[in-house]
């Protein structure tokens, strides 16, 4: 595999430096002009390729030919919002649930997975009368003020009431998460602070990937849903099958959320998002308050929602993010078997997190070993990312559409980047 170092377009750099608000981030050290993308497939300016093993949002591959028709037939008819009849939010609706557990019955639609979390809380507030949350202490949840105050990935202090536990990564792995939860409730009651609910992401992303033991995550639910508080299963990077034999995260353990939140995957990039939730919850939060989105399931939406499930289904995506993952899996722990530089392999389906040690070959370790091996394998055509509190953990979250000739390309990439000191 050839190294090519993509030159960084220095004129749009510029004019973005000078519009755009510097809260922007770019990725890798010369930064990606990217023109068109197709599959697994994105392309710069020159026509270059990019195997594309990161970006969450196209589940069923970037400009999927038959979301885009879906999009573009909807909205040469209509596109409006909830507060009239209409068929699309409502075969949505059912096709979203029957992927489901039966105790989750009623669905709202938001725009974005923020949207939708930050509705998860304001549900579980007024229907437990609590203000306490337990969340990991490396998670990541959204954008809003409030899930910025339960995001301690990007930084910010922790929000009024809000308690973090230590993640599947901290001590006793994740067999301990129960217990830690546990000991939190405890916190929480000599506090004074009444519970209103566990927010996770069940593949526990930010904090490093995590996704087995399958069941782990049971116990804490049971503490959490016998002290009255409420589970808030955030499916918004796990969910719509990349874990690949379940739709759902919370499903590899074995257990039934309250509410369920669903992000811009669900429309493979167009903003679509959704909260799923047991029906006596959502009636007993409509008693006090309402709850309007005008953009939240409009037809246009609802389309391209639509079409997304049925390529997952149509296509068999859950059956082929099983077998590439499991493919890629294998290749990754043949590669770990051969250097020091890879710790550990963990996830499951087409999510994977590689956790890197000291390279012998670069002299580097934790971060700056994975900021290099990042930006190398971009070099190689092959885009990744980072993940972790110490930001050592390469983090793979494909498109379900990955394939094993693919994953092969990814393999001799990253085998490629940790032979080299590049």
């Amino acid at each position: 595999m050839t190294i090519a170092s993509p030159q960084a377009p220095t004129g749009i750099l510029a004019r973005r430096a000078r519009v755009l608000s510097p809260t922007y981030r770019l990725f890798y050290d010369q930064p990606l002009q990217l023109v068109r993308a197709a599959g697994v497939w994105m392309y710069d300016q020159h026509g270059r390729a990019y195997l594309d093993a990161y970006n969450n949002v196209p589940v069923v591959g970037h400009c999927h030919p038959h979301v885009v028709e879906a999009l573009a037939r909807q909205a040469r008819i209509l596109n409006t919002h909830t507060r009239y009849l209409a068929e699309q939010p409502l075969e949505l609706a059912e096709k979203l649930l029957a992927t489901m557990p039966g105790e989750l019955a009623n669905v709202v639609f938001t725009c974005t997975g923020s949207e939708s979390n930050d509705l998860a809380v304001r549900v579980s507030k007024a229907v437990t009368g609590g203000t306490g949350f337990i969340i990991t202490d490396f998670s990541y949840h959204g954008v809003t003020d409030v899930l910025s105050g339960m995001s301690p990935e990007d930084g910010a202090a922790l929000g009024p009431g809000v308690y973090a536990v230590p993640s599947p990564a901290g001590p006793g792995g994740p067999q301990a998460f129960g217990r830690h939860v546990a000991e939190c409730l405890e916190r929480m009651r000599r506090d004074g602070v009444s519970l209103a609910a566990l927010l996770v992401d069940t593949i526990f992303s930010s904090d490093g990937v995590y996704a087995d033991p399958k069941g782990f995550l049971a116990e804490a639910v049971r503490h959490v849903q016998a002290a009255g508080g409420l589970f808030i299963a955030d499916e918004v990077q796990p969910g719509f099958g990349r874990l690949g034999e379940s739709m759902w995260g919370f499903q590899r353990h074995g257990v039934v959320p309250d509410l369920v939140t669903m992000g811009k995957p669900m429309g493979n990039g167009h903003p679509v998002a959704a909260l799923a939730a047991r029906p006596e919850i959502l009636a007993r939060f409509a008693r006090r308050r309402h709850y309007f989105n005008t953009f939240g399931g409009n037809s246009v939406s609802c389309a391209a929602a639509l079409a997304v499930l049925e390529v997952i289904r149509s296509e068999k995506l859950l059956a082929n993010a099983a077998r590439t993952g499991a493919h890629l899996m294998r290749g990754l722990r043949a590669l770990a078997a051969g250097t020091s530089a890879i710790g550990e392999v963990r996830g499951a389906g087409l999510f994977l997190g590689v956790e890197l040690r000291a390279n012998p070959v670069s002299g580097l370790a934790g971060s700056a070993e994975v900021k290099r091996v990042v930006n190398g394998m971009c070099r190689r055509g092959v885009l990744i990312g980072s993940t972790g509190r110490g930001g050592d953990v390469l983090k793979i979250r494909a498109p379900l559409t990955l394939e094993t000739q693919h994953a092969d390309v990814l393999l001799e990439a990253l085998g490629q980047t940790l032979a080299s000191a590049d």
